[in-house]
């Protein structure tokens, strides 16, 4: 009975490894997720005290079960078989199809990345390359909202900035999931957006059966009153104007939508405007696709080495200002009982006519409160005189018709300083800095190889006259 037993070694390291194996799952890893999950709840407990719009139990299932609901949808698993019997194909074949977008779509939402390092990255980018400012934001905004209501952010889209740029400024209202393109579908930032709560779109696709698997999703989140944000214009803006908006989004939120019912859908109009845009240079090249990516290329390694050598002789300057305005809300609900609409019975034209007058309705209110910000209401002096040079008096001269005329239409002005004179300096200034100017003995003029560029700018803020 005593007796020692003789193993071979390997069937001894054989067992240790399972044992530790087993200590690992049946102990260490559970109490490990418990401590985690712990502070995570904690985490979402305080986070919700603070946010105007609380994170949603839907924004915090499992990812494989939203995957499994979405799925299994009725509406999906009907699209599913026609689309087998339309293309000849099983419907097994069909259903891996729609598991595969399903995947693609729905979001990994983690508060702790979201809050702790989404946030601090966000806000940390944001001011390290310009000067951030909330410029205006509706008292109404957020405030009071019932707890059955979707908060949808609609936006304006001037550079890929946006996305950190909202994230930030609004991370104190709500955790926002946005819809995001497939440039960003890249590994690894494909993994850290998705668990930020953002989902994918692909926005050209004419597939039927991806177009009810994304609908349904939408349709999932907005029914569970998760705050979202979209941009309508489906794309960055390429001559600086508000572009027409696109209705997908708009359609599949409303699709099911009942003002009479118990859950509402309020749209925020969110708009942004930058003294400087990041991709101003690429957004206006045209030709071919092939030598315009090369183009965008090379000038994107110009860009980011030119400002580096920037900061190694201590030369550089952030971009100037970055302002965001936050709009008045519109209720679905209100909207559908002011014009008696109600979305869910319409059909064919009749739908399309009033999801179109609604879209505009949505990027009008988006433009009026689009940030008038110096650079903008520098480069419209020297588009309307580009053959004038003009001393930094005339300049002034010029401006303060502009702003009377923006000011009597309701336009949001950013004065930095609360300071004109300043203002209008430190937009003169980040034109001249970026050569778009040119200084003769205090005249200055618009370079006229610079001229669309300028256009670019005082674009941004042209519908407001």
């Amino acid at each position: 009975m005593g007796e020692p037993v003789t193993v071979p070694l390997w069937l001894f390291a054989a067992i240790v490894v399972f044992a530790l194996w087993s200590l690992l799952d049946r102990l260490l890893i559970p109490s490990g997720r418990w401590f985690v999950r712990r502070r995570l709840n904690r985490l979402i407990d305080r986070v919700n005290q603070k946010l105007a719009v609380e994170i949603k139990p839907f924004q915090l299932t499992k990812r494989q079960v939203l995957i499994d609901r979405l799925v299994y949808d009725p509406q999906v698993v009907a699209a599913a078989n026609d689309h087998a019997r339309a293309t000849n194909v099983p419907r097994e074949v069909a259903m891996v199809e729609v598991r595969r977008y399903a995947r693609e779509i729905v979001p990994t939402f983690n508060a702790y990345i979201y809050f702790r390092f989404g946030y601090s990255i966000a806000r940390a980018v944001a001011r390290f390359l310009y000067r951030v400012r909330l410029g205006f934001a509706d008292e109404r905004t957020l405030a009071g909202v019932p707890p059955n209501t979707a908060v949808v952010f609609v936006m304006n889209h001037r550079s890929n900035m946006d996305y950190v740029l909202v994230a930030f400024l609004a991370a104190e209202r709500t955790a926002l999931s946005y819809a995001v393109g497939e440039w960003a579908r890249i590994w690894p930032l494909q993994q850290l957006i998705r668990s930020m709560g953002a989902y994918f779109v692909r926005r050209n696709s004419n597939s039927p059966i991806y177009r009810r698997v994304l609908e349904r999703y939408v349709h999932m989140a907005t029914e569970a009153g998760v705050a979202q944000a979209m941009y309508p214009e489906g794309g960055l803006s390429r001559d600086g104007r508000l572009r027409e908006p696109k209705l997908g989004l708009f359609d599949y939120m409303l699709k099911s939508f009942d003002p009479k019912g118990t859950h509402d859908i309020v749209f925020v109009p969110v708009a942004l405007n930058y003294d400087r845009v990041l991709e101003d240079r690429t957004l206006l090249l045209s030709g071919d696709v092939p030598r315009k990516r090369f183009r965008t290329l090379r000038g994107s390694w110009h860009f980011v080495l030119q400002n580096l050598v920037l900061v190694l002789k201590g030369e550089w300057r952030r971009f100037g200002y970055a302002c965001v305005n936050f709009g008045p809300p519109v209720s679905m609900r209100e909207y559908c009982r002011r014009r008696g609409i109600d979305f869910h019975r319409l059909s064919g034209e009749e739908r399309r006519r009033a999801m179109g007058e609604l879209g505009a309705q949505l990027m009008q209110a988006v433009g009026r409160v689009v940030p008038v910000v110096p650079v903008a209401v520098m480069a419209t002096v020297f588009v309307r005189h580009p053959e004038r040079a003009l001393s930094e008096l005339e300049l002034k001269a010029e401006v303060a018709p502009l702003v009377a005329a923006l000011e009597a239409r309701g336009a949001h002005i950013y004065v930095p300083r609360g300071d004109f004179d300043y203002a209008l300096s430190v937009g003169l200034r980040m034109l001249r800095l970026r050569r778009l100017v040119e200084d003769r003995d205090g005249l200055y003029q618009a370079r006229s190889s610079e001229l669309e560029l300028l256009r670019y700018y005082s674009n941004s803020i042209a519908h407001l006259f």
